[in-house]
């Protein structure tokens, strides 16, 4: 394994824009990332599993709801530090910041935001270490980029809900404990339902055959005639916008996210660029090669001032949903495409596991692709900015 020899790139020192407690929180997960991910997540890449020994470790850092409150087993801390572990996170791997992201803003923020109090009393201080695992059930198998079309359901039974249904491409399903899940009741309006892991009827069978995400694990939500008590009715917000309430948490850490994979590819090739001799010379010394290392640069400053924005507005409670959908499409658009830069650099070396590049290209094809697609979230700002909707 070749030592993990990561520096991060801060062109216009926006560490300048950040409190020494920010700087603590980058540099605790920064090191964690180093010491116990870099060193086995090419080998769990390969063989497709996620590498389930590190859960502690990520409740450690504060992957797990950062921002939720202390009396609920969160840290308390802004958004900007979660923007940052989030970041640090997916410079080691994708798959991993997902299964981060899913616990801290599609399980956790739910239950905070929506629930009652011993609904969080009873799950988030162990969601929060990772002694419970959670996944966010809202795509389906017909019904993706249009989550209003649901067909997921539950019925009132009298003194329980009945559910059936099934969801689709859920990162951590095949392992949680519990599962957030969007379903219509009899009359249509969309309700979050906490449904745990030994419920009659309930099963979470894997996703195999991955060429992306592949330290990750997703799977099937199915629900065939699962009884769920009254009780796990998150009661505090119902209708679309409650999950797309999660989902504006979500995007935002992964628009700090895809910075980091696109900073480990920069970096990796600039290194790379320097080591490489050809002709007689490092190949780092070339007008293409520099070409490509000046537009990384640029675009991944460009991306990390975009964030810092945003977090200081989330921080302010004045972020809207269109400027984090905004980030999360031109973030991830950005870090994929700085990855393709850098594979071509390494040449044939690109894509072997030895560098992390082809690793990063490949798991950023599901990052540009899930909680809103490239496209979709252009027509998100589209809609934006002229007020007509072109979804359809």
């Amino acid at each position: 394994m070749k030592p993990d020899l990561f520096q991060a790139p801060d062109y216009y020192n926006l560490d300048d824009l950040l409190t020494d407690e920010h700087k603590l929180v980058r540099e605790s997960a920064r090191a964690w990332v180093k010491r116990e991910v870099s060193p086995i997540i090419e080998e769990y890449a390969q063989k497709a599993a996620f590498p389930t020994q590190i859960i502690k470790g990520l409740g450690e850092i504060g992957g797990f709801g950062p921002y939720i409150p202390v009396e609920y087993g969160g840290a308390g801390l802004d958004q900007i530090s979660y923007g940052l572990i989030m970041q640090e996170i997916e410079r080691g791997d994708s798959g991993v910041r997902s299964t981060s992201s899913v616990q801290s803003s599609l399980v956790m923020y739910p239950i905070w935001k929506y629930g009652n109090e011993e609904q969080r009393m009873k799950y988030l201080p162990k969601l929060a270490t990772g002694e419970f695992m959670g996944c966010f059930g809202l795509t389906e198998p017909d019904h993706g980029s249009d989550p209003g079309s649901m067909i997921t359901n539950f019925k009132d039974m009298g003194d329980h809900y009945l559910l059936n249904g099934a969801k689709m491409w859920i990162s951590n399903a095949p392992f949680a404990d519990i599962a957030i899940v969007w379903a219509k009741n009899e009359e249509g309006r969309i309700h979050g339902l906490i449904v745990e892991r030994g419920m009659e009827g309930f099963t979470t069978p894997e996703t195999h055959n991955k060429w992306s995400l592949r330290a990750s694990s997703t799977g099937e939500l199915i629900f065939d005639n699962v009884k769920v008590p009254k009780e796990n009715l998150l009661p505090n917000k119902s209708g679309l916008g409650a999950p797309l309430g999660c989902l504006d948490s979500a995007r935002y850490g992964i628009a700090w996210g895809a910075i980091g994979a696109a900073m480990d590819c920069y970096d990796t090739a600039l290194r790379y660029s320097k080591e490489r001799i050809q002709f007689g010379k490092p190949i780092g010394g070339t007008q293409l090669q520099q070409k490509k290392l000046a537009e990384m640069i640029t675009e991944i400053t460009k991306a990390q001032l975009l964030t810092w924005r945003l977090g200081v507005l989330r921080n302010e409670g004045r972020a809207t949903t269109t400027q984090i959908s905004m980030a999360k499409r031109n973030n991830v658009d950005m870090a994929i495409h700085i990855a393709r830069e850098a594979r071509q650099m390494l040449g044939g070396m690109g894509i072997t596991g030895e560098y992390s590049i082809m690793r990063h290209m490949m798991n950023l094809e599901s990052v540009i692709t899930y909680e809103g697609t490239h496209d979709i979230h252009l027509l998100i700002t589209g809609m934006d900015v002229t007020g007509i909707p072109a979804f359809k």
